[in-house]
């Protein structure tokens, strides 16, 4: 199903989504990897991509692609210690990087020894010198949803939202107090690919917003991402799906 440039595909159950959107990304390592040498692939934080990061490191997956080659970079971070249970760097290292023993040099944490501005700053400056000089086109990004339709760190009527360089920024959420580190919408639409991973009731509004609703990105933030050119896949099981008009099985 085609919807704002988006490819959506809906699943019956979350087993069976995980397992399609692992499948998936294996083929866009294996490319990624097969045509530049390395591939670039940016990972998500929150709850919804921890059973994606459990399968990636399972037998099914671990063997199937040259892991040295894939460089790990962040969509966004808390302003939480690295060894912090919340801190989106500290959980894809548990469940994922560190059961493959990725090599500490091909993984690109978040400084969070610094301030949020700074680290936004260091971030920017590490992703620009890992690219050298080129533009900074990562091979794959995964994404998730919250229930405000956030994504990343670019939360509803936050000024990041507005920012059209392609870069990592600092945000703070007046709401939690707190402070995140973010890609920025324009760094993360010039991917080659780009993955939500959405699943259960919780999301479905979002869901529905995000891709049914008249572009209103201030309240809606994850409709900022829309690649011109490139690719953006929607995994979703049937529960996240369950507002869309147009809902179908793959």
């Amino acid at each position: 199903m085609k919807r704002n440039n988006a490819t959506i595909r809906v699943y019956q159950s979350i087993p069976e989504l995980i397992t399609a959107l692992a499948d998936d990304m294996m083929a866009n390592v294996r490319d990624a990897i097969a045509k530049r040498g390395e591939c670039n692939l940016v990972l998500s934080g929150g709850s919804s991509p921890q059973k994606l990061y459990e399968a990636l490191a399972s037998p099914d997956y671990r063997n199937k692609i040259p892991w040295d080659k894939v460089k790990f970079f962040f969509g966004d971070e808390r302003d939480v210690p690295a060894d912090d249970p919340e801190n989106n760097s500290h959980m894809a290292r548990t469940l994922f990087l560190d059961e493959l023993y990725i090599h500490e040099s091909n993984i690109f944490s978040v400084d969070t020894s610094l301030s949020p501005v700074e680290a936004a700053r260091d971030y920017t400056f590490r992703i620009n010198s890992h690219f050298k000089g080129r533009e900074p086109i990562f091979d794959l990004i995964l994404l998730g949803l919250g229930s405000n339709a956030h994504t990343a760190s670019l939360f509803p009527h936050t000024a990041v939202l507005h920012d059209t360089s392609a870069t990592v920024q600092s945000v703070f959420l007046k709401e939690v107090n707190t402070h995140r580190i973010t890609m920025t919408a324009p760094l993360i639409n010039q991917a080659r690919h780009i993955v939500f991973l959405v699943y259960g009731k919780s999301k479905a509004e979002a869901v529905r917003h995000v891709l049914e609703d008249e572009y209103n990105p201030e309240q809606y933030p994850a409709q900022l991402i829309q690649p011109a050119h490139n690719s953006l896949h929607w995994y979703l099981d049937e529960e996240a799906a369950s507002l869309l008009k147009e809902e179908r099985q793959t």
